[in-house]
C-alpha cells in the first residue's frame, strides 16, 4: 500500500494560512466600471377592486369619526341652535351646552350641578347628541335580528308600560318594536301629588335608621350630578324609599346648589342631610311603573372651552397691582391645606372670615387634580366673591376686590398694642395714627372672636362684668354664682322648671298642642342663606330615645334650679 506524504505533492501546502485581505480600492480604476448594486424587489402594482354594481354606501354618524380629547378640533359657537337632527337639537345657552330632545320636559345636560354659568366660546367636538339613534329598529339583545318566518315564534320583552285598568295582578308583555327615546308621562301626577303630606320627624326616623350604616349609596364626585344618575336614583327607589346619596369632592363647595338640583331633577325630598351626606325621600306615593325614563348619554362629551379665570389684569387692578400681589402671595402663608376627595362645606365661610384680617388668602391644594382646584377657583369666586390671581404651585391665591364689605360691622377694629411701639418711624409716617390714641390696656381681638363673645352673652354662656377692678374674694363670688346659672340653664331634661301645675314644662306644652311642631319642613333641611350653611352632625345614637336612668330633681343642679325658682 502506497503512502502519500506531503513531500511526494510539490506545490501543495496543508498547513496554509487563511486568505488575505482584499486590495484597497485602486483610484486609477474608473467607478463606472463597477458593476451596480443588484435592485430589490419590486413592489407589484395590483388594480384597484372593481365596485359592486348593487353596492351603496353606508351612512356615517359624526359620532363615529375618530375625533378625540387629544386632536386640535376648535370650532367657535354662539348662544343658540348649533346643530340639529329633526326634533333633537343641540343648544348653547347661559347654563352651557345642553340638549334638546322631543317631549323631554327639561333641557338635557352632562352635569346639572357643575356646569360653568359661562357661555362657552368654543367646543371641542362636533356638535351631536351623546344618545342612542332613533333609527334602532328593536333593544338590543345581543343577538342578530330574526328571520321573517311564519312558523317562528317571536321572543316578547317585559312591558314598563303601567297595566290597563283591572288587570293589576297581570303580567305585561309586549312585541319587540322601536327602542324609545324616553317616556315622559304627561297626565301623570304633579310632585307634590307623589311626595303626599309632609314626613313627621318619627318618620324620618324611622326611614333614616336602616341607611345610617348601610353603604348602598350613590356616589357624587368631581362631576356632580350627572344625567344617568337620574336613572340609578330611580334604581335605588325601586326597592327602598330613600336613596342615599353621599357627595365628595369639588360639589360639597356649594351643597346647597346640589341639594336644589337633585329635588328638582329626581323629584324626590331630601328629608336629612349631615356634612355631604343626603337622604333624598322618592314621596309617598312614588310608583316605579310610572317614573319618567330619561334616555342614557353612551359616553361623556368633551368639555367645551370657557373664558380664562386667571387674567393678566383682573378686575379693579392693573397689570403692576396684579403682580404685586402675587409676589406678595407668594410669601403668604395658605389658610388651610385641601384633601383630595374631601368635604369642603366651610370653605366659603373660611375664606371670608379671612378677608377680613387680610386682603390675600391662600389656600393649598398639593395633590389635588389640576382641574379639582381650578373649578374651587372658580366656586369661590362666584360664592364669596373675590378676584382669583393664580393657580401656581397649586396653590389657590385670591384677592377680596375693591367692593369688599366687612362682615362684622358693629365689631370694634382692634389694635395691636406692641405694633404701635415697634419704631418711632411709624408714628411719624402717620400710618398708624389710630394706634397712637389707643389705650396701653388694649387686648387684640379679632371681629370674629367679638361676635363669639356677644353670641356667649346673649346665650347665658358668659358674663359681662360692669366692675372690672374687683378683689379675688369677689370675682370668686360672681364665678361661683354664674356657674350655677350656666348649669341650670343648659341642663337638657331633668332640671326642667316646670311652670304648671300639671307636671309639664311650658315648652313642652306648646310643643303638644301644635300639631305642625313635629312637621319637618323645608326649611329644617336647607336654606339659601349664607348663615345656613353648618348643619348639625347627627351620627345613629342622635336617633336614639334619651332613656335616663337618674330619677328627676336627684342631680345637685336640681336643687340650684329649685333655689333660683324661688328667689
Amino acid at each position: 500500500m502506497a503512502i502519500i506524504t506531503a513531500s511526494s505533492l510539490p506545490g501543495l501546502n496543508l498547513f496554509s494560512s487563511l486568505p488575505s485581505t482584499p486590495p484597497p480600492n485602486d483610484p486609477s480604476i474608473p467607478t463606472s466600471s463597477k458593476p451596480p448594486p443588484s435592485p430589490p424587489i419590486p413592489i407589484p402594482k395590483y388594480p384597484p377592486p372593481t365596485p359592486l354594481k348593487n353596492s351603496t354606501k353606508p351612512p356615517t354618524n359624526p359620532a363615529l369619526k375618530t375625533l378625540h380629547r387629544r386632536t386640535k378640533y376648535f370650532k367657535p359657537v354662539k348662544e343658540g341652535v348649533i346643530a340639529s337632527d329633526g326634533d333633537r337639537s343641540v343648544i348653547v345657552g347661559d347654563s352651557g351646552v345642553s340638549y334638546l330632545l322631543p317631549g323631554a320636559p327639561f333641557e338635557f345636560q352632562y352635569s346639572y350641578s357643575e356646569t360653568p354659568k359661562v357661555k362657552p366660546l368654543a367646543i371641542r367636538e362636533p356638535a351631536f347628541l351623546p344618545f342612542a339613534p332613533p333609527t334602532m329598529p328593536r333593544p338590543w339583545t345581543g343577538k342578530a335580528p330574526l328571520k321573517k318566518k311564519k312558523d317562528k315564534k317571536v321572543r316578547l320583552f317585559d312591558s314598563f308600560n303601567p297595566p290597563p285598568p283591572g288587570k293589576m295582578g297581570a303580567k305585561q308583555m309586549e312585541m319587540p318594536g322601536p327602542l324609545p327615546l324616553g317616556k315622559y308621562p304627561k297626565d301623570g301626577k304633579t310632585r307634590e301629588e307623589i311626595l303626599g303630606e309632609p314626613l313627621k320627624k318619627w318618620e324620618i326616623k324611622m326611614l333614616i335608621q336602616p341607611h345610617l350604616k348601610n353603604n348602598r349609596q350613590v356616589n357624587l364626585g368631581r362631576d356632580g350630578l350627572t344625567h344617568n344618575m337620574l336613572e340609578l336614583i330611580h334604581s335605588h327607589w325601586r326597592g327602598r324609599r330613600v336613596c342615599k346619596v353621599r357627595c365628595k369632592g369639588v360639589p360639597t363647595v356649594d351643597m346647597n346648589n346640589v341639594c336644589r338640583h337633585l329635588e328638582e331633577k329626581t323629584g324626590g325630598k331630601i328629608i336629612h342631610r349631615v356634612g355631604g351626606v343626603v337622604y333624598l325621600f322618592r314621596g309617598r306615593n312614588y310608583n316605579y311603573r310610572t317614573r319618567p325614563q330619561y334616555p342614557v348619554m353612551l359616553w361623556k362629551p368633551a368639555t367645551p372651552v370657557y373664558p380664562k379665570l386667571i387674567q393678566e389684569a383682573p378686575e379693579g387692578l392693573t397689570k403692576a397691582e396684579a403682580d404685586e400681589f402675587r409676589e406678595q402671595g407668594e410669601k403668604l402663608l395658605p389658610i388651610c391645606k385641601l384633601a383630595k376627595n374631601g368635604v369642603y362645606i366651610t370653605l366659603v365661610k373660611d375664606v371670608r372670615n379671612a378677608f377680613e384680617g387680610s386682603p390675600l388668602v391662600k389656600i393649598d391644594c398639593k395633590g389635588m387634580h389640576a382641574s379639582d382646584y381650578k373649578k374651587l377657583g372658580a366656586k369661590l369666586k362666584e360664592l364669596v366673591p373675590c378676584v382669583l390671581l393664580s393657580f401656581d404651585n397649586e396653590q389657590i391665591l385670591m384677592w377680596r376686590g375693591r367692593d369688599w364689605k366687612a362682615m362684622y360691622q358693629d365689631a370694634p377694629l382692634a389694635s395691636m398694642p406692641s405694633e404701635c411701639g415697634i419704631a418711632d418711624d411709624i408714628n411719624s409716617s402717620g400710618k398708624d395714627d389710630d394706634c397712637i390714641d389707643a389705650d396701653a390696656k388694649t387686648v387684640s381681638t379679632s371681629p370674629k372672636m367679638m361676635a363669639l363673645w356677644k353670641n356667649a352673652i346673649e346665650s347665658s354662656k358668659a358674663l359681662l362684668l360692669d366692675e372690672t377692678n374687683l378683689v379675688p374674694d369677689a370675682l370668686l363670688k360672681k364665678v361661683e354664682e354664674f356657674e350655677g346659672i350656666s348649669q341650670a340653664t343648659e341642663h337638657s331634661y331633668p332640671a326642667l322648671i316646670f311652670s304648671s301645675k300639671g307636671g309639664r314644662s311650658s315648652s313642652v306644652a306648646e310643643s303638644e298642642d301644635d300639631p305642625q311642631s313635629d312637621v319637618y319642613t323645608e326649611d329644617d333641611i336647607y336654606s339659601d342663606s349664607d348663615d345656613d350653611d353648618d348643619y348639625v352632625d347627627y351620627d345613629s345614637d342622635s336617633f336614639e330615645d334619651v332613656d335616663s336612668s337618674v330619677p328627676l330633681g336627684s342631680l345637685p343642679v336640681d336643687t340650684i334650679a329649685e333655689k333660683l325658682r324661688w328667689e
